[in-house]
């Protein structure tokens, strides 16, 4: 997969998670109820991610780039399907969890690509230019929902996100076939 096939994947996931996220807060706040609880779902997420980078990489040298962003791409299509049925604060816990695990394969594998695939006198302005445009596609798609959430319930943009993830798995995978 070229650079340009990556900034296509990168943006559909940044766009699928700029629909959920700032507005994940409020669904969250509906199941929770403290500031504590919150503390707990993000600290969960992060934690999970921390100890997970170590396995993460190992498994990116050995199994690839490819297979790990379809991984995260189809686990949080997966995960954001039953997010909405989540209505107890242990349920959030898991599927936090989860999900923490979930951003550290894409964290580590989007680095791991970019690092594979830019040039070493010109990485800076190489990856300079890939986060123009995956940081362009993530901010008209958080305007966008801004408006799309008057009409529409926080539970359906669980679902218009987990489309463009399961995407975004098929679209990541195919450049996978097409080097072997």
């Amino acid at each position: 997969m070229n650079t340009r096939n990556f900034i296509i994947y990168q943006s559909t996931v940044g766009i699928a998670a700029s629909i959920i996220f700032p507005f994940y807060i409020l669904f969250l706040k509906n199941v929770g109820s403290s500031y504590s609880q919150f503390g707990w779902a993000y600290g969960l997420f992060a934690l999970t991610a921390a100890l997970s980078y170590p396995f993460i990489g190992k498994m990116a040298d050995k199994l690839g780039d490819h297979l790990l962003l379809a991984i995260y791409s189809w686990g949080m299509a997966v995960i954001l399907l039953v997010f909405p049925l989540a209505y107890e604060i242990w349920h959030v816990y898991v599927l936090q969890i989860v999900m923490g695990l979930l951003g550290a394969i894409q964290k580590n594998s989007e680095k791991a690509f970019l690092a594979r695939a830019v040039n070493k006198e010109t990485a800076g302005v190489e990856i300079g230019r890939y986060h123009v445009w995956t940081s362009i596609g993530a901010a008209i798609a958080v305007i966008a929902t801004g408006y799309l959430v008057d009409f529409l319930t926080i539970g359906s943009l669980f679902y218009i996100a987990s489309i463009a993830f399961a995407w975004s798995g098929f679209y990541v995978m195919k450049f996978r076939n097409e080097n072997k």
